[in-house]
């Protein structure tokens, strides 16, 4: 366990799924130290593209007790990471100062045996320079000394409109990370794998939804397929006696 161990603090109760977390990564990291992040034929039928974080948006319950989520995912820096010790040339690794995982582009041979060992199918391979690449927490970017203070974050971070991302030590008791987590229940993504995860999720907290029957079933709503279209009254005006 390194001595720091820096990681993400996702809210899934404020994520709204506006995906300004993946468009800010892939600015920030298609040039400079991770870049350039492949995109081939992205409007074809068979596109290719490289992302660092992706949000997953899916659909729980069943009508009309239903919820939206928005999953944002990305690398979570594991402190018992699956993928460096699969790894024939050493390319990837975790930082003793830090506890980043990182890829050393000059040792990848491409072979996929990280993104095989990885549960969480965070590795993706650039098709361009056919070596595996991952979210690097903008490591170029949080120790930049030309940066002002306030910018020294992971650019998704810092992109993020709704603050559902934290950003910290979650070494340090005394974090905005670590408080989050240990305040809100903040839980690591399947701990079964004993890879014990460094990003953690704050759960949605449960509202009681409040749906009347009128609002699922409306006798006068015009939209229904059963039923006829509202008609306006005889010998009144309609849309096509307007004059403009």
């Amino acid at each position: 366990m390194s001595r720091r161990q820096l990681a993400l603090v996702i809210d899934l109760n404020v994520c709204v799924g506006c995906h300004a977390c993946v468009t800010s990564c892939k600015e920030w990291n298609g040039q400079g130290a991770a870049g350039p992040l492949s995109d081939q034929n992205p409007y074809g039928p068979d596109p290719s593209g490289t992302f660092f974080n992706r949000v997953q948006t899916f659909e729980v319950g069943e009508f009309p007790h239903t919820e939206t989520v928005h999953f944002p995912k990305s690398c979570l820096h594991c402190e018992e990471p699956p993928c460096v010790p699969v790894c024939p040339t050493g390319a990837s690794y975790k930082r003793e100062e830090d506890g980043i995982v990182l890829v050393d582009y000059d040792r990848c041979i491409g072979c996929k045996y990280c993104s095989w060992a990885c549960p969480y199918g965070a590795r993706e391979l650039d098709q361009n320079q056919r070596v595996m690449k991952k979210c690097t927490l903008c490591v170029d970017r949080i120790y930049d000394p030309r940066l002002p203070e306030a910018d020294r974050m992971p650019s998704c971070v810092k992109a993020c409109p709704t603050s559902a991302r934290i950003f910290g030590d979650i070494h340090d008791p005394q974090s905005e990370a670590s408080r989050a987590i240990r305040d809100n229940g903040g839980y690591a993504l399947m701990p079964e794998w004993g890879t014990a995860p460094a990003n953690h999720y704050l759960p949605r907290r449960k509202t009681r939804l409040r749906i009347h029957e009128d609002e699922l079933v409306r006798a006068d709503n015009p939209l229904r397929v059963e039923g006829h279209l509202p008609q306006p009254a005889a010998g009144s005006a309609t849309f096509e006696d307007a004059s403009f």
